[in-house]
């Protein structure tokens, strides 16, 4: 696992995810959780964050969930 705090600031990171991509952070005992909305999205989101700051998705968020889909 690469050490984040080296490569940038995870809430900065959560931030440029959020702005960027239909997404969500959700929060669960204190740590961020990455609500997708499409299996593609997850992977723009993945390819992303290692390209811009070199850490993997999981290294940022505890977990990473497709969010449900509303009923009518």
């Amino acid at each position: 696992m690469a050490n984040i705090h080296k490569a940038a600031d995870p809430d900065q990171i959560i931030e440029s995810v959020v702005g960027r991509f239909p997404c969500r952070v959700l929060w669960s005992e204190g740590r961020p959780c990455l609500e997708y909305q499409r299996e593609e999205d997850v992977a723009l989101i993945t390819e992303y964050v290692q390209t811009t700051y070199g850490v993997q998705l999981l290294d940022v968020f505890f977990t990473a969930v497709e969010r449900l889909p509303e009923e009518i």
